[in-house]
């Protein structure tokens, strides 16, 4: 009797990662596989996750969650970066997955093991009972040939990219970039997060394939340099790459369901395209300074916003939280006194989270001020919405120049070279350019028919996967 044969998926910690890994598993599941996702236990746990994996295999009955053992993150050296605190977390969990590939691979046939970067250190347990290891990554073409090629950077210099000032670095796929916008985890040689990254990067080539949340037409260059091999060390053995995005997440539930109902509601009756959108993802947030000089540009552009502030960070060089779910804070104590009152006829803003998918769906939302995820960016070129690009930190950067230089969606912001700073000034400069650019318009809507005709049933993603699902027809173990 044949086995039933089973697609397994490795996310890192955190609801971000889980929900991507989803969205790929509810696209494989239209091949008839049924998929499992194994989740650790132990580090950025949270009551969301149960919720939200619940609900998926509630209405996806092919997808099932295995819950890994539970392991202490506490036993990292306190001392370490969040970043490396992660790595470290990931790693020790190998040997749970060894045991459970080996258990599931008992009864099921496992045609392949998914993981994302962060989770390479699962790659050898997979490799040595035989099943095909692919990664899922999460970010665009660009990124991915920024991170193929960082080996042969490492190898060039032997100074942190941080204290690169003034250089800049030549990577196939990319427009020139400035040493100190490299993604966090490989700015600081010091940090054994770079190491663990240089580790994960190297590994790149040894997958079966490697699977990217983009589209052939978002980003042709890039991914042209991916398919040559121009950036791995070895471009006769780069592994073969499959572009099968975008794929946007289905709207999250929230607890402030209220709150989102109010947003959407004001939305609606608001004109057309008129509606400045400003949200800097999960994890971006601001300095109480910067925030009140986002607000300043805002009131003196004299257009209309909706502005998604989360609790300010405690200093100006930190542009994340990575506890989103800390402790609520008063709007007016961290904003202009009285600006809410002021442009309450045109403004509105709300504390923490926004359903942003619906949001930028609605016909009054004319631009979108992004922290340049890659998420968000997906999720604004799905919607046809302008972008000003405000990147804050990890790849960001590289997406900024992508979307700004080759999309050619998004106007850039003038930051302050030594701490990203940008003036009220400039917030308003960049609001009135973009809402006033018919041009940016017009490519922004070329570019949301090019990524719906992506994943129609000729399109370039619905034919790359099913090329990847082709390679696993008649794989074993």
């Amino acid at each position: 009797m044949q086995q039933e044969e089973t697609i397994v998926l490795f996310p890192s910690a955190g609801i971000g990662h889980v929900v991507s890994m989803v969205e790929l598993a509810k696209l494989l599941q239209t091949h008839n596989y049924s998929i499992t996702i194994l989740l650790t236990t132990g580090f950025l746990d949270h009551p969301s996750i149960q919720t939200y994996i619940h609900r998926i295999s509630t209405s996806h009955p092919s997808i099932s969650f295995h819950r890994l053992p539970h392991i202490d993150p506490t036993t990292t050296p306190t001392t370490v970066s969040f970043i490396t605190k992660g790595f470290n977390f990931n790693k020790r969990n190998a040997p749970n997955v060894a045991t459970t590939l080996t258990q599931i691979s008992k009864s099921t046939t496992i045609k392949a093991f998914i993981i994302d970067l962060f989770c390479t250190t699962a790659m050898e347990p997979a490799s040595s009972l035989g099943i095909p290891v692919y990664y899922f990554f999460t970010s665009g073409a660009a990124v991915l040939a920024l991170y193929s090629y960082f080996p042969k950077l490492h190898e060039e210099t032997n100074v942190s990219f941080k204290d690169m000032v003034g250089v800049e670095l030549h990577v196939p796929g990319n427009a020139p970039l400035k040493a100190v916008n490299m993604p966090e985890p490989i700015l600081e040689r010091e940090d054994p997060a770079y190491w663990d990254m240089l580790e994960f990067c190297t590994h790149l080539p040894e997958a079966r394939g490697i699977i990217v949340n983009s589209f052939a037409e978002l980003e042709p260059v890039a991914v042209k340099a991916v398919a040559d091999g121009a950036c791995f060390p070895n471009p006769e053995h780069a592994p073969t790459v499959y572009h099968i995005g975008p794929l946007i997440a289905e709207p999250q539930q929230s607890d402030a369901a209220t709150d989102s109902k109010q947003c959407l509601s004001w939305l609606d009756e608001q004109p057309s395209r008129s509606v400045v959108y400003l949200c800097f993802g999960s994890r971006g947030s601001f300095s109480v300074s910067q925030l009140r000089e986002i607000a300043n540009g805002l009131e003196k552009s004299g257009h209309r916003f909706l502005w998604v502030v989360k609790r300010p960070t405690q200093d100006e060089g930190t542009k994340q939280i990575h506890d989103v779910t800390a402790g609520e804070f008063d709007l007016s104590s961290v904003l202009p006194s009285g600006f809410i009152e002021r442009t309450k006829d045109r403004g509105l803003v709300v504390r923490s989270w926004a359903p942003q998918v619906e949001v930028l769906s609605r016909d009054s939302v004319g631009a979108f001020v992004s922290h340049c995820g890659w998420n968000s960016v997906l999720e604004g070129v799905v919607a046809g919405v302008p972008m000003i690009a405000w990147p804050l930190y990890a790849e960001q950067h590289v997406n900024r120049h992508v979307m700004v230089g080759e999309m050619k969606v998004a106007v850039a912001v003038e930051q302050r070279e030594k701490d990203g700073f940008v003036s009220g000034e400039e917030v308003e400069k960049r609001v009135r350019e973009l809402m006033e650019s018919k041009e940016v318009r017009e490519t922004s809507f070329k570019l949301k028919q090019l990524a719906l005709a992506a994943v129609e049933e000729s399109g370039s993603s619905t034919k790359a996967l099913a090329n990847l699902v082709e390679t696993w027809t008649g794989i074993g173990i």
